[in-house]
């Protein structure tokens, strides 16, 4: 059949492409990882629930997130730095230089205000005024209590102990309504549900930081931000006047070694959750590369040049890395298949023409035999043997573009039948 002559021949050829192919698969860049570690502050705050919102959009994308809970931003460094997990976000200013030589910044995704709320009837007008009071700054490992002892120590070195109270987040809101203490400190993002109950209650009131500009000039990691009257409820004028803080800028932070593919598909991510508006910026302001303390690698720097890549545009993740890795193999697969090409219809013709050509050998040898014998009943036999292969010639099945090859060979049986059968000198057949 002509189909299995096509397989004979192309079915190799194809079986070595596909062998090329495993080939280049095998040594071209790894897959990314099915599932990545999210080192996500503790519960109720504001870096866990964006690593929730993480967590739900990566998984849309086929990659299972772990949440490790922490303490905040200087234990999510530390797990980042052992390489017990792969992402987090990590409050500004905070990384050091042996940070810079294993950790990388996918960039600045929100700022991160430094809030200090004192109750209603505390006197103090400056964050300097607290340095005897009961002040709560934030949980060991936590980036409020790194932040808060930088700024105590701008305003007067070490304070005492009473002053650097150990309270989480929560912890720290409860007391402070429940007269407790005098004061609590927090870096956090505007939408953390205790900075949003603290500042819509008449038992505290937010203090402003009127030295903002300077402690940004002074601290590189520090920003002037303001929290602009009314931003957090127009009706009910909260706050009621224009309040300066500084704050840092938080950044996504992942290690060194995670896979190109998922820094890629975690900035896709970053442009989702934080290109929304805040009351501190406008849509689209983050993510960016503005205020961040870690390298960059060359992928997120391309990506915060020209965006994400065209495949990024138009596939799932998957698809899009698949392809994004598979460019890599056309060059040897053509290098390979040009040739198999050019070879395979020469091969192929050449078997077909052989299944005809083979038919002469024997139309030679009974030639030979008829021409040894006399003319008449001696050459009878001969003929005979000639209309069996004539019948055999007739069984075979070729292209139809090979058929005028398959009725020449007819033709010759017939010509050799006639001249032995005729009693006329045999002079052989002409090919």
């Amino acid at each position: 059949m002509p189909g299995r002559d096509f397989w004979k021949i192309y079915g190799p050829l194809i079986v070595v492409a596909l062998i090329g192919f495993i080939w280049a698969l095998s040594v071209m860049d790894p897959a990314p990882p099915r599932s990545i570690r999210f080192a996500a502050g503790s519960p109720g705050g504001a870096y866990h629930a964006y690593a929730q919102r993480y967590e739900r959009l990566l998984e849309e994308q086929g990659i299972e997130v772990e949440l490790v809970d922490t303490a905040g931003s200087i234990d999510n460094l530390r797990l980042l730095e052992a390489g017990e997990v792969d992402v987090a976000i990590v409050q500004g200013g905070l990384a050091t230089q042996e940070d810079a030589a294993i950790l990388r910044s996918a960039g600045g995704i929100f700022e991160e205000p430094f809030w200090v709320f004192v109750r209603a009837d505390n006197p103090a007008e400056s964050f300097g005024d607290l340095r005897e009071a009961r002040l709560s700054i934030g949980v060991e490992g936590s980036g409020t209590r790194a932040l808060a002892q930088t700024l105590q120590q701008q305003y007067g070195g070490v304070w005492p102990e009473t002053a650097r109270q150990a309270l989480g987040s929560t912890d720290s809101q409860a007391a402070l309504f429940a007269g407790e203490i005098d004061a609590a400190a927090f870096a956090a993002a505007p939408g953390a549900a205790y900075i949003q109950a603290l500042m819509q209650s008449d038992e505290v009131r937010l203090l402003p930081f009127d030295r903002a500009g300077a402690l940004a000039r002074r601290e590189e990691a520090l920003s002037a931000v303001t929290l602009i009257r009314g931003v957090v409820d127009v009706g009910a004028d909260v706050p009621s006047q224009d309040v300066p803080l500084v704050a840092a800028i938080a950044q996504l932070t992942v290690h060194g070694d995670i896979h190109p593919a998922i820094e890629a598909l975690l900035l896709d991510t970053a442009v989702l959750i934080h290109s929304e508006p805040s009351v501190f910026s406008e849509g689209g302001e983050f993510p960016n590369m503005s205020d961040i303390d870690l390298p960059v690698s060359k992928q997120v720097a391309r990506y915060y040049q020209d965006g994400p890549s065209f495949l990024r545009q138009y596939f799932p993740f998957g698809v899009a890395n698949f392809l994004d890795r598979a460019w890599v193999l056309l060059i040897p697969l053509l290098t390979l298949a040009i040739p198999l090409i050019r070879v395979a219809p020469p091969i192929y013709r050449w078997r077909v023409r052989r299944k005809i050509y083979v038919w002469y050998k024997d139309l030679r040898e009974l030639e030979a035999q008829g021409r040894a014998l006399p003319a008449g009943e001696a050459r009878a036999g001969v003929g005979k043997q000639l209309e069996k292969l004539q019948i055999e010639v007739g069984k075979l099945d070729v292209p139809l573009s090979y058929t005028d090859d398959l009725y020449r060979l007819r033709s010759h049986v017939e010509f050799v039948k006639q001249l032995l059968l005729s009693g006329a000198p045999v002079t052989g057949v002409t090919m």
